[in-house]
């Protein structure tokens, strides 16, 4: 399976958002996730990086 791993950078280590991660689209909230199951997360935020090989996708969330 191809779907990845939802991470917010930390100061200690990134934290897992969300597993089975298929779809990352551009929202007038930030950034929406989607799984494979149709669950559905926003973070306010923008991608800090992507580790396409890991399947894991960093994301700095916004503080204000």
């Amino acid at each position: 399976m191809c779907e990845a791993s939802a991470y917010v950078i930390t100061e200690e280590e990134p934290v897992l958002l969300m597993d089975f991660v298929d779809k990352v689209l551009p929202d007038e909230a930030g950034i929406r996730l989607i799984n494979i199951f149709g669950d559905q997360k926003i973070i306010k935020g923008k991608i800090h990086s992507l580790s396409l090989v890991d399947h894991r996708i960093y994301i700095e969330e916004n503080k204000s």
